[in-house]
């Protein structure tokens, strides 16, 4: 039924303290090394974490962001995946890396990769008795280009306005891969299709700002709600998508 008040859940199960449900690991497989986090480490355990730091930095340097060090230390990226949030920042980091989601039921394990994860606003394609259990990140070559922005009112203890999370390889002057995630400017996390394939089809150098700028539009739609209004954030996603090729050699 409807109505303001507090939740009375007839049960509440804390999964906090399974011990499988945690942890960080990287093992290898002849695809290469891949990085394995519980759904219930803390953003705090991520980015103290040595390997993340070393692997997928730029799941070290969201982490740092994540509201403020008390959040950090109970929120989790189960948490973030299953709330399904489209101001997510876990979820447009993990968007960046191609990551895939792992959940489990009784009739077993199941691996779904982020493309497919979100289905609306607040909506995944998990099923009701499917629970997560990890995510893995096939990690790109050591020293491969990355990039964070989260745009919000403050420096911490803030939901984001806008947040772009990218990994890239850039191979003698062109992109061979580039992953994007885009919180806070659609009913989903923004995997920006287009930029992606107008980044991909020639050479760094030969991208201008107006078609960049065009395929940001094409990706995006922004709301007006009372973190921001739908004009700022359209300014924000244009710059921030300019920053990062920059940043990769691009002259927008």
């Amino acid at each position: 039924p409807g109505g303001a008040g507090p939740a009375a859940p007839p049960l509440v199960v804390d999964v906090s303290r399974l011990s499988d449900l945690r942890g960080i690991s990287i093992y290898a497989d002849t695809y290469g090394d891949t990085l394995r986090v519980g759904a219930a480490t803390t953003y705090l355990e991520m980015r103290r974490s040595d390997a993340i730091e070393e692997r997928a930095p730029l799941l070290a340097r969201m982490s740092r962001d994540v509201g403020a060090v008390q959040i950090q230390a109970r929120g989790t990226l189960g948490g973030n995946l299953a709330t399904a949030s489209p101001a997510a920042d876990g979820v447009a980091a993990l968007a960046a890396y191609d990551a895939t989601v792992v959940v489990q039921s009784v009739r077993g394990e199941r691996r779904i990769p982020m493309s497919a994860l979100q289905t609306g606003y607040k909506r995944t394609s998990r099923a009701p008795d499917e629970v997560i259990v990890a995510v893995e990140i096939a990690l790109p070559e050591r020293g491969s280009p990355w990039y964070w922005r989260k745009v919000g009112a403050r420096r911490a203890q803030a939901i984001s306005k806008v947040a772009l999370a990218g990994v890239a390889e850039v191979r003698s002057g062109r992109l061979a891969r580039l992953g994007l995630g885009m919180a806070s400017v659609a009913p989903t996390t923004a995997l920006l299709p287009t930029v992606r394939a107008l980044c991909l089809s020639r050479p760094l150098g030969e991208l201008t700002v107006a078609e960049v700028d065009a395929a940001v539009a094409q990706d995006i739609a922004p709301i007006d709600d009372v973190r921001s209004t739908r004009a700022y954030r359209e300014h924000c996603a244009r710059g921030v998508v300019r920053e990062l090729l920059r940043q990769l050699g691009a002259p927008v």
